[in-house]
């Protein structure tokens, strides 16, 4: 029997790249999204697509349904799915660090609470959480944003002690700087918050930082992600952690070796 991979954030970027790879090895593979017309691509291929809202728990149940009642098992969940939400603390609504919660860690937690039953029952599974050089370090402008993936590596950390027991491996992957749409909706978010006020000069200079890296070549493609995404969903003794894209392991090491306060020069020099 094929095994069956759920993949969310599928609709484009790395969620999608690997929904390719994992289909040309021979697993099972679903889509979920949102933006379920996004994904007509992958359906065309033969595989999946389900609707899934993160910020919506009866979407959520029905996704899992969904795969569950068509194939009878899930044995890889890739939490791919979620976005930057940038701007000063003080200008960044509750509502919105709320939803950003909801999307990068709640939604998240959720779906794989509700895939864990199903995996236990087969004593084997793999979960793979994307998490972000973000999970490590910081940068102005986006500690809600940040908040969020270092929630998602001590929550992932503490659930591959858990589910040790049971034959299922949870896995981090914390990619860097990738060619994908997070950018520009983090550049969005960070000029609705804080594009006016006491914040909009260095609201401005972060916001122009993104923009030249996006218009660069810098950034990984995110079909090397995908690549490292399958790898850590597939490989027979997964590493923990996978580093990977633009300025990633390096940023991670900087802070690592060097501590906060030569971090603070470096990354304020980005936007100076």
């Amino acid at each position: 029997m094929k095994k069956v991979a759920l993949i969310t954030g599928a609709s484009s970027g790395m969620g999608k790249e690997t929904a390719n790879i994992l289909h040309s090895q021979g697993y099972t593979v679903y889509g979920a999204a949102r933006r379920t017309g996004e994904m007509n691509d992958l359906k065309s291929k033969g595989m999946g697509v389900v609707a899934l809202d993160l910020t919506n728990d009866a979407s959520i149940v029905e996704a899992v349904n969904v795969v569950f009642e068509k194939e009878g098992r899930i044995d890889i969940l890739i939490n791919n799915a979620g976005y930057g939400s940038y701007g000063a603390v003080e200008d960044v609504p509750l509502d919105e660090a709320r939803r950003q919660f909801e999307v990068n860690l709640f939604g998240m937690a959720r779906l794989t609470q509700l895939v864990l039953p199903i995996m236990r029952r087969q004593q084997s599974g793999r979960i793979v959480n994307i998490s972000s050089m973000g999970g490590k370090v910081y940068t102005p402008m986006g500690a809600w944003y940040h908040a969020t993936k270092h929630a998602v590596e001590g929550w992932s950390d503490c659930l591959r002690l858990e589910l040790k027991q049971f034959g299922i491996d949870v896995v981090v992957v914390e990619p860097g700087i990738i060619k994908t749409s997070w950018g520009a909706v983090a550049t969005e978010n960070l000029k609705k918050s804080s594009g006016t006020g006491p914040y909009t000069a260095f609201a401005n200079k972060v916001a122009a930082s993104f923009e030249k890296m996006e218009a660069s070549k810098q950034p990984t493609d995110a079909a090397v992600l995908g690549q490292t995404i399958a790898k850590a969903a597939t490989a027979r003794k997964p590493k923990t952690r996978y580093v990977k894209g633009h300025m990633a392991a390096l940023t991670i090491a900087v802070r690592k070796w060097f501590g906060d306060k030569v971090f603070d020069k470096v990354i304020m020099s980005q936007v100076n």
